[in-house]
């Protein structure tokens, strides 16, 4: 439960939660897919497997997208701005310890490793729809790229080193959810209702 002190704040909206959800359990989906398409590599259910983890990706492709136009258009919460926060990271780098205020909205630490998230994404995105066309000839470049067999090995290195950086940042996420838990910070639910609590003493804590 919150404290009794503290005052709920509406602050990310709907979509933004629907899209954060959309987004991870695509790439939990993704992770699944293709790590079982591996295990039943030449078997009866590797084609079926790479087609669900081609549409996972379209999902994925619609998602960052979405999300992409939410942050120019979006509320307050959602905006890429709430995103930016240089010079907090510039001072935590000089003083090498994270900073003691709290503020609506994302916390300027974590948004630098979302950022960071968000790129990768979009890196697998590119590269696997690259695969798509040049390895099972579908997709939307499968026009332009399908006779380009090549581009397996072109694209397929960078599509790897994605996966791992996309599995360190999952690591990373669920680590910092459970170091704010055990500090009574209850991050993870605020993806769930959109509040969060501001208190004068604690800072803000999250519903």
């Amino acid at each position: 439960m919150p404290n009794p002190s503290s005052h709920p704040h509406r602050v990310f909206d709907p979509l933004l939660r629907l899209l954060h959800w959309v987004i991870a359990l695509a790439i939990v989906a993704l992770i699944v897919t293709s790590q079982l398409a591996d295990w039943f590599e030449h078997g009866p259910y590797e084609k079926t497997l790479w087609n669900l983890h081609i549409l996972t990706g379209y999902i994925l492709t619609a998602g960052l997208l979405t999300r992409l136009l939410w942050g120019v258009v979006g509320p307050v919460s959602a905006r890429w701005r709430d995103l930016w926060h240089p010079a907090v990271w510039m001072d935590s780098l000089r003083n090498l310890r994270l900073p003691s205020a709290h503020r609506v909205g994302h916390d300027p630490i974590a948004s630098l490793a979302y950022l960071f998230a968000y790129g990768v994404m979009a890196l697998m995105v590119v590269t696997g729809l690259g695969l798509s066309a040049s390895e099972f000839q579908t997709g939307p470049l499968a026009g332009w790229l399908g006779n380009m067999p090549w581009l397996e090995d072109v694209l397929g290195e960078p599509h790897e080193v994605g996966f791992a950086l996309m599995l360190g940042f999952i690591g990373l996420h669920m680590a910092a959810l459970v170091f704010h838990q055990l500090r009574g910070e209850r991050v993870a639910q605020s993806m769930v209702t959109g509040k969060q609590y501001l208190d004068a003493k604690s800072g803000v804590q999250h519903d």
